[in-house]
């Protein structure tokens, strides 16, 4: 997977994205107020693809929403299967 694959949150632009070979992939949010966040889109351009972007994306922007407590509503059709996915097979700690 994209070990060590650096991901920069874009808090003003409301995304979280990385480059990688002069590639740029991002999953873009919608932050809703009353601790909800809306991720609606994850661009992962297809020279990328395949490489589990779009996974570590969508873990980091899981990750944040956690520690802010905000709950998330998941638009974007990759990110609802990530979640269910997830759901499925929780990760052993």
């Amino acid at each position: 997977m994209s070990a060590g694959l650096s991901i920069h949150h874009d808090q003003a632009g409301h995304q979280f994205e990385t480059v990688v070979d002069g590639h740029r992939a991002y999953l873009a949010y919608m932050d809703l107020g009353k601790q909800t966040l809306d991720i609606y889109r994850t661009f992962v351009p297809n020279a990328l693809r395949g490489q589990g972007i779009a996974a570590a994306l969508t873990e980091q922007a899981l990750e944040y929403a956690e520690s802010m407590g905000y709950t998330v509503i998941p638009s974007c059709s990759y990110v609802e299967r990530y979640l269910e996915r997830r759901h499925r097979h929780p990760a052993k700690h």
